[in-house]
């Protein structure tokens, strides 16, 4: 396949890569950006490219691994690293945040949702909220691992209806 051909049939697939990247990202700006970046990736790769198989398929793995990549990159710079001796940054509570009766207020209400769930649900959806996997709540609750998956998925599902109101 010449560059020519290449490119023709790259540049084909750009309402497919608009519309891809826009589901991973839900912001427009930011999908007419990861377009960009598979373009250039995969021009700049192009004899990587095996021309015996899907090209859709091969834009799409560049463009999801280019948007995890960047994802990461951007949680990593995000990250903060307290250096005092004490941790004080880490262990003491902003202002704002202390300040606000509604914060409180909100934190009440979603403690109350999460102890209106049965038994059955709150117990693995606390433990997996305090950090623990689900092998670990599934050997404690004596459950296969399928069913605390459920459990969970279904007590996150209740409470955003539940609190529907705080979601953005």
């Amino acid at each position: 396949m010449t560059t020519i051909e290449f490119n023709y049939r790259l540049l084909s697939l750009k309402d497919n890569l608009n519309n891809f990247a826009l589901s991973l990202t839900n912001n427009v700006d930011d999908a007419n950006d990861l377009v960009q970046d598979t373009y250039l990736k995969a021009i700049t790769y192009r004899e990587k490219f095996d021309p015996g198989t899907n090209l859709k398929a091969w834009a799409y793995t560049i463009m999801k691994n280019t948007f995890i990549n960047n994802y990461r990159r951007g949680m990593r710079q995000n990250a903060f690293i307290d250096s005092t001796d004490n941790l004080y940054h880490l262990n003491s509570k902003s202002t704002a945040e202390a300040e606000r009766p509604d914060s409180t207020l909100r934190a009440k209400e979603i403690q109350k949702s999460i102890q209106n769930l049965s038994d059955e649900h709150r117990i693995p959806f606390l433990m997996h909220t305090k950090g623990y996997k689900y092998k670990e709540i599934a050997e404690q609750m004596n459950l296969s691992i399928g069913t605390v998956k459920s459990r969970i998925f279904f007590s996150r599902k209740k409470l955003m209806e539940i609190l529907r109101d705080y979601q953005n």
